[in-house]
């Protein structure tokens, strides 16, 4: 990656535009641009232009409430995705692309991204890759992008990054990054977005048992 604090792909895809009508395919039924070439470093394409990037590294955006997101199963393989806060949309664990428009934090906010300060339900730095990349630029030496090419190859939507915690101050800013143990409730507005903290067990009520037949006193 050289000096760059990020794969030369990174920019490129957080700021490229996607789901409007592919140009060679608009004809299409389903011919929105939702694919990004790691490789090619172009704009953005559809399904139908998969003949032309064979053989080449691929991620699928996806949206949720009007922003870019990509599966974490997809985009693990070629960067480091610690630090950075995970969700779960229609079962599928996600990061969002890009920072997103918060007017005002929520009420009872202990976790905020370090970048933008959107507010985030668990103690990761970060709310997206792009908040991770302009950390990256500060000068945090923790921070990196980079691992071995393919180290994540054959992972699953099982994979859950494991990255050191950090303390929790009403600034947003810690010493490291990471789940908690104990979940919290989302009030952001984002449909079918939960976070990925681990829900406690319901309590368990057990039945007592009679003992015996039950007789009727007498008159």
């Amino acid at each position: 990656m050289g000096n760059e604090p990020g794969p030369p792909w990174l920019k490129p895809m957080l700021k490229s535009n996607y789901f409007f009508p592919c140009p060679s395919h608009s004809d299409s039924n389903k011919s929105e641009c939702n694919m990004y070439c790691l490789d090619c470093l172009g704009s953005a394409f559809c399904s139908y232009c998969l003949i032309h990037h064979q053989g080449h590294s691929l991620v699928q955006i996806r949206r949720s409430s009007y922003h870019n997101v990509v599966r974490i199963n997809e985009i693990q393989k070629y960067i480091d995705i610690s630090c950075i806060q995970p969700y779960v949309i229609n079962g599928a664990k996600i990061f969002f692309l890009n920072e997103r428009p918060q007017t005002k934090p929520g009420k009872g906010v202990t976790y905020t991204c370090e970048i933008c300060e959107r507010s985030l339900p668990d103690s990761f730095r970060f709310c997206s890759l792009g908040c991770k990349l302009n950390g990256i630029k500060r000068g945090d030496p923790e921070l990196k992008f980079s691992h071995k090419r393919g180290a994540f190859d054959g992972m699953d939507s099982d994979y859950e990054p494991s990255t050191p915690k950090k303390t929790a101050y009403s600034s947003g800013f810690g010493c490291g990054c990471g789940p908690r143990s104990s979940s919290i409730s989302i009030s952001s507005g984002d449909d079918n977005m939960k976070s990925m903290s681990p829900e406690m067990p319901p309590p368990l009520f057990y039945r007592h048992r009679r003992k015996g037949i039950p007789h009727r006193a007498p008159f």
